[in-house]
């Protein structure tokens, strides 16, 4: 079986495109096999794309880690049309899909690439955020998590959604003995919406 954190070209196709309204302004995303949540935008990355834009960012660039077909990067990319996005994956056909959207909803504000955490990922942001892919396990999620101390500016802040039942808390404790705080900022449905300052 094959999984949206992994690279299968030779996965058959089946394009499916739909328009979903985040932070205000409805974007069109096409999707295919083999991307996380294909159908609609996760209800996850809903809470998140609400939780940042509710909040007050620091200044600088924007890192989205596991950035899949685009949701989350490109609604923040089209709400900060000052700021640089950069969106990174390690899924090929999520990243080519990513550039689709971004072109389909004229947003150019963003730099898309494969990158497995942050291998490709140069220079340091304001703001990291990121729907962690839970099924690539906790090391790849602790990774993610950890790893962010080193790409963020002084004062930067970290983002990161989780459901409960699929480890909030103790990616919470991690984010708490790596940052100078973290707490959570959200509960919805089961989903925490985690938030360390550097």
């Amino acid at each position: 079986m094959q999984h949206y954190y992994t690279n299968d070209p030779d996965l058959a196709h089946d394009e499916h495109s739909f328009d979903f309204e985040l932070g205000g302004r409805v974007l069109r995303f096409t999707t295919d096999n083999g991307v996380f949540s294909k159908h609609t935008v996760d209800f996850g990355s809903r809470v998140l794309i609400a939780s940042v834009l509710a909040a007050s960012l620091p200044e600088g660039p924007i890192l989205d880690v596991g950035a899949g077909y685009g949701p989350i990067g490109l609604a923040l990319a089209k709400h900060f049309p000052e700021r640089q996005i950069t969106m990174s994956d390690v899924n090929e056909r999520a990243l080519a899909l990513a550039k689709k959207n971004a072109a389909d909803n004229g947003i150019t504000n963003v730099t898309i690439l494969e990158s497995s955490m942050y291998d490709q990922i140069v220079g340091q942001f304001g703001v990291i955020v990121t729907n962690p892919p839970i099924r690539a396990g906790k090391a790849i999620v602790s990774g993610i998590l950890a790893g962010a101390a080193e790409h963020l500016l002084p004062g930067g802040q970290l983002y990161a959604v989780i459901q409960k039942k699929q480890g909030a808390p103790s990616a919470l404790k991690l984010m708490k003995a790596t940052y100078k705080t973290a707490e959570v900022i959200k509960k919805e449905h089961g989903y925490y919406i985690l938030k360390a300052s550097q």
